[in-house]
């Protein structure tokens, strides 16, 4: 295999946050050159509903006129404080809103308006919901974003809006595993550590992700968290004992997994980015999210590249996730209608 065809395989693993409210020539090298494979759509990069599904619409047009394949556009719109489409857009209440209501009806209302909006402006996945139970009343960052202290109640709720989405045609991403509710700080700034014994996780934390399973999630975002009893060396984004071997051995996942942003400080304080993508690689993960530095999301696709050339990474690895991220937009991503003129 051609170099170019390797950077370009890698280059799907890659999901990608960027600056601006167009289709850049930074953005048409990512994706021409290096065959980037996502991106995420933060509030920074909208202006207003036209000009964002002009983004969306141009991005996707792009992608498949260079690469042959359409790209994951994703973004946080959970509701309550995690929204990145303001007004015009509805606004959501928390997901704890909703699980104090504790009615699936209204749940199911909800995602299904919300999958709509996305739809609309050309967005295919949303990383939600939050899978997290919120046991923790000083967790600094899940809080209400989570639908209830109680793991059936986030089970039952947190099914309705998979089965929503994927409805609709929106890929689902549940977050943040295996379990993020029971953490005294945030990834964002620090490495959290759940110190719970494997028949408590079982118990509380994991209940959610195995149901979700069971509904047909496709999708599943880790956390940046330690977890000495399932590994105490590695925090479950480069655990391979997570991620291989309990995410996809024991549990049977053979879907797509995400790394929550490669730059929180949870990971970017202990690991190099390029060793960071390598373990992450190493232990499960299928696309990289790097949210915001285009140096790190370069210097980390090049030591992938290099890795899997000098034979740390062998290639029938990215052939893997290759093949689960091609079922995944296959499903999911009909891309005959960015050739259709929108008037």
């Amino acid at each position: 295999m051609s170099s170019a065809s390797l950077r370009k395989k890698i280059g799907q693993m890659f999901m990608i946050g960027f600056h601006g409210t167009t289709l850049s020539d930074e953005l048409k090298e990512m994706i021409g050159e290096f065959g980037i494979g996502g991106v995420i759509i933060f509030s920074r990069n909208i202006e207003s509903k036209e000009q964002i599904k002009e983004l969306c619409y141009s991005l996707q047009r792009f992608s498949v006129q260079n690469n042959e394949i359409p790209l994951f556009i994703s973004i946080d719109q959970e509701g309550g404080r995690v929204f990145r489409l303001k007004s015009p857009f509805r606004q959501y209440p928390s997901s704890a809103e909703l699980g104090r209501i504790g009615s699936e009806a209204i749940v199911n209302s909800n995602a299904l308006s919300m999958a709509d909006e996305l739809l609309e402006i050309g967005i295919n996945m949303n990383m939600a919901p939050v899978l997290d139970v919120n046991t923790n009343t000083e967790n600094p960052i899940i809080g209400d974003r989570s639908f209830s202290p109680d793991p059936d109640v986030v089970s039952h709720l947190s099914a309705c809006v998979i089965r929503a989405f994927h409805e609709k045609g929106i890929i689902a991403v549940g977050k943040h595993f295996p379990g993020h509710g029971d953490t005294s700080s945030d990834s964002h700034i620090e490495l959290p550590v759940v110190n719970h014994r494997i028949e408590r996780l079982e118990e509380i934390e994991f209940k959610p992700f195995i149901h979700a399973l069971k509904t047909g999630l496709r999708a599943v975002m880790t956390a940046h968290v330690l977890y000495p009893e399932l590994d105490p060396h590695y925090p479950a984004t480069l655990s391979e004992v997570i991620i291989n071997g309990i995410l996809r051995e024991r549990q049977g996942f053979d879907g797509v997994v995400i790394t929550d942003d490669m730059e929180m400080k949870a990971i970017s304080n202990r690991y190099t980015i390029e060793d960071a993508g390598i373990l992450s690689i190493h232990a499960g993960a299928d696309i990289l999210l790097i949210c915001h530095s285009r140096d790190k999301q370069l210097t980390m696709h090049e030591s992938l590249l290099e890795a899997v050339e000098g034979g740390e990474i062998e290639e029938e690895r990215i052939d893997k996730s290759l093949n689960r991220l091609i079922k995944l937009k296959k499903d999911f991503i009909k891309t005959t209608p960015l050739f259709v003129s929108r008037g």
